[in-house]
């Protein structure tokens, strides 16, 4: 697939050999250019022989020499893939898109399937959407790590949780790649009596098998809104219910972390929070693989937080300060703010909100998914100083606006407070309370 160029760097190794805004890239050294990932692999290199239409259909070689290695051309595209992106074309009985209401902005429905962006970006992918030439190009090319969207390994099963058939060859296309020295990280969604259990238990061992190709996998609990009209029922996990998962894991990994010195597998820090259990330490989560996934992230929070009290021995001047975080991270919070109140004693206040997510309802409990509605009615007139700290994963990317599209101008004005956001960070978090950042 050729693709036509929107614009040449000035000073790019392009531009000094006359690649222009409006030609048409067809391939690098006899191959087809079809989006990112064949670019960046075929770019690499010191000799290359460009293909080139101009725009007059004119064919152009250009012969490039003595290029610095992993130099980029410097060649801009309509997008950043080159290509469209991969949709999602199942319909998983957990997906959390499926259950959002009407109304919100059109980049929020969109189901990403995309190869290229686990590489690039470390989403996930079903693989159920690859067609074989795909799968070739990833070995080819060595997009690795690759990160997979197991949930179990039973090929019946997975067709079922996913309503595709295509679903069925997981283990199959995982092996493949393992044979091919493609490292892959995992992650499992658990739906309560469906894969959770033997099932579980099954794809727990089939993931330990594919070691050490498999690198890391999570288990995540399934999150459930009040939009599930027309979607298949569903449970959420009860405080029992994850004692029992928890145990279950410890399980299996223990005796794989004996002979690999690796647990390989790990729990999302929401299982530990809901069975009422401390959060591992720091030294059970080994390198933090999964930590994106909320593997770990409240560890690292705590200890982050523990460290900069000691970096900060006192506070250097008298502050007060709201913060508002979901339910499931509210009595980490509140333990973290009496550690702190009680090291600073009368010269910091902390207020800790616990705000009920009643814009997605259901079971849906962590920060990121907080929306300006709630907060708003939930925080008017309730608010003991002027300062309203939040998690920055609140908003969205690159934008001051949050899920339900209230901005944070707009926060400001109806709760009368200045909003200060921080990241998912300990550190962050009390340097900003102290105003020592």
């Amino acid at each position: 697939m050729a693709v036509q160029i929107k614009d040449v760097l000035t000073g790019s190794v392009a531009a000094s050999y006359g690649i222009k805004a409006g030609d048409t890239l067809v391939k690098i050294n006899g191959e087809e250019i079809n989006d990112m990932l064949d670019l960046q692999f075929y770019q690499a290199g010191t000799n290359l022989e460009v293909s080139l239409l101009s725009l007059d259909g004119t064919e152009k070689l250009v012969k490039i020499t003595d290029k610095d290695e992993y130099d980029p051309l410097g060649l801009e595209f309509e997008t950043y893939l080159i290509d469209k992106h991969h949709h999602c074309k199942n319909k998983c009985l957990f997906c959390f898109i499926d259950q959002l209401p009407k109304g919100l902005r059109d980049s929020l429905y969109f189901k990403d399937d995309d190869e290229r962006l686990s590489f690039l970006f470390g989403n996930y992918i079903t693989m159920t959407n690859l067609t074989q030439k795909e799968v070739d190009r990833i070995k080819k090319v060595r997009i690795s790590p690759i990160n997979i969207s197991v949930h179990t390994t039973n090929p019946q099963l997975r067709v079922k949780m996913m309503k595709n058939p295509n679903a069925a060859n997981v283990m199959e296309r995982m092996r493949e790649f393992a044979d091919a020295d493609i490292k892959m990280n995992c992650q499992i969604v658990l739906c309560k009596g469906v894969n959770d259990g033997e099932e579980l238990r099954r794809s727990i061992r089939d993931l330990q098998s594919l070691y050490p190709a498999v690198q890391s996998a999570s288990i995540v609990p399934i999150g459930l809104t009040r939009y599930r009209d027309g979607l298949e029922e569903a449970e959420g996990f009860t405080g029992e219910d994850c004692r029992e998962v928890i145990a279950l894991v410890e399980e299996e990994t223990a005796q794989f972390y004996k002979e690999k010195g690796t647990r390989l597998i790990y729990l999302s820090d929401e299982f530990y929070l809901n069975a009422g259990y401390d959060i591992p330490q720091a030294d059970y989560y080994e390198d933090f693989p999964q930590i994106e996934n909320g593997v770990g992230m409240v560890r690292t929070f705590i200890d982050n937080f523990m460290d900069d009290m000691d970096y900060h021995p006192e506070a250097k001047e008298n502050v007060a300060v709201d913060i508002a975080t979901g339910e499931s991270f509210y009595p980490v919070l509140c333990t973290m703010a009496d550690m702190a109140m009680e090291k600073y004693g009368d010269k910091v206040k902390i207020y800790i909100h616990k705000i009920k997510n009643e814009f997605f309802g259901g079971n849906v409990s962590v920060t990121g998914l907080i929306t300006g509605t709630d907060l708003v009615k939930q925080l008017s007139g309730n608010l003991k100083t002027d300062r309203l700290c939040l998690c920055n994963d609140v908003l969205s990317d690159n934008a001051d606006i949050f899920l339900d599209d209230m901005t944070v101008p707009q926060l400001e004005e109806a709760l009368g407070a200045t909003a200060e956001f921080y990241s998912c960070d300990g550190y962050d978090l009390l340097s900003g309370i102290l105003k020592e950042v």
